[in-house]
């Protein structure tokens, strides 16, 4: 007999709907469990002549950045997965790049085409990235921050269940709230940094081949399937 495991979707509104209604038209049985919610910062917009390009590893950045993108429209955009690239055209930037891999690796990108100024439109907690010589400059126009868990998270995490790790941070908490739970549980992380956050200890622990839905979704459609 052929069961499908439930699959949480832990990462920050408007994202988690968008996940779960994909997850839902493969026939997953996904339900969001936000652990986070992102708000707008106040932010200076910066002389666009001091930069080659825009950074974003993010939607959210795009999302909720605000009018001060306008200015910035001219510079070439370079995007961190599909998701972003979407959200960042939708704001009316033009994306000149996606990154396949993770926001390193689309740096590394940047710098060996000789983009030196870099302005990179990040939330307020982030990831270090290695400049490679780049002259880049991070500028915090979002924050991702903690909120409770849903009432229903504990039933949820007591029984076999696929849960997805959307960034290194969100990785870490979903670690930190399921304690030994995790031996039944299992794990799509977006990339190699949320998979080394969210720790060992997995019933199963996948990296996913690409950072965005549609890989994430692939890899737990086959861990949602369990042989009983």
């Amino acid at each position: 007999m052929t069961a499908r495991l439930p699959l949480i979707v832990t990462r920050a509104e408007p994202g988690a709907t968008a996940t779960v209604r994909r997850a839902a038209a493969m026939g997953l049985d996904a339900r969001a469990m936000p652990l986070f919610a992102a708000r707008a910062l106040g932010w200076a917009v910066p002389d666009p002549g001091d930069f080659d390009a825009l950074l974003l590893t993010s939607a959210q950045a795009a999302r909720l950045a605000g009018p001060g993108l306008a200015p910035l429209a001219a510079l070439p955009a370079c995007c961190v997965g599909q998701a972003t690239a979407d959200a960042a055209t939708a704001a009316g930037l033009s994306v000149a790049m996606v990154g396949d891999h993770d926001a390193q690796r689309l740096l590394d990108a940047m710098a060996s085409r000789k983009t030196d100024r870099i302005l990179w439109l990040c939330g307020r907690d982030r990831s270090a990235l290695d400049a490679r010589g780049t002259a880049l400059t991070a500028l915090p126009c979002y924050a991702v921050e903690p909120v409770d868990p849903p009432a229903a998270w504990a039933a949820a995490i007591a029984a076999p269940a696929v849960l997805l790790a959307h960034s290194a941070r969100g990785a870490a908490r979903i670690a930190a709230l399921t304690g030994a739970a995790r031996r039944h549980l299992s794990l799509v992380a977006i990339s190699e940094a949320a998979a080394a956050a969210a720790g060992e200890g997995w019933a199963a622990r996948i990296i996913s081949g690409r950072p965005d839905d549609a890989a994430m979704l692939a890899d737990a459609d086959a861990l949602c399937h369990k042989r009983e």
